[in-house]
């Protein structure tokens, strides 16, 4: 009985890997989901904005914000994975996402974690009201955005 419950843990863990993103049965579903996806990157883009200021000493320094906004931030990175799983390169839906999402979602999913430890450090360093660090990390925060979007996102 033993053997038989790790043999099946074993290839349970093997297989896990190759499932890969479902595919969106509708256009209404694709599209549903496109509108989420955006949503949640509108989201990241309105809470960046300030940090953004901040970094670039266009708005004052303000740790309370700082801190907000990366818990912000981080709470939608850690959303972004699961709105973009589905996939829905199969219909014509208005979409800068570009189809190797799709093909390299384990990619996809370690640079939003990225994203998610930036956003951490950030937040840690707000908590500090670390003055000298905090335009460092605003930047690394930005570099996790930039890097996901070189990759998986249309110019």
């Amino acid at each position: 009985m033993k053997k038989t419950l790790i043999s099946l843990v074993l290839v349970a863990t093997l297989v896990t890997p190759l499932v890969y993103a479902k595919e969106a049965s509708s256009e209404k579903q694709a599209n549903t989901a496109v509108d989420f996806r955006k949503a949640v990157l509108q989201l990241v883009r309105s809470n960046l904005g300030p940090l953004g200021g901040m970094a670039k000493g266009q708005i004052d320094y303000d740790s309370e914000v700082i801190k907000i906004n990366a818990l912000r931030i981080q709470q939608l990175g850690l959303m972004m994975g699961d709105y973009f799983e589905l996939d829905t390169r199969k219909f014509p839906v208005k979409t800068k996402a570009l189809d190797i999402i799709w093909e390299e979602m384990d990619d996809f999913k370690s640079k939003t974690q990225d994203l998610v430890n930036a956003a951490t450090n950030l937040q840690k360093l707000a908590l500090a009201k670390d003055e000298d660090n905090y335009r460092k990390a605003i930047g690394a925060l930005g570099a996790t955005c930039k890097a996901c979007h070189d990759k998986f996102k249309m110019d």
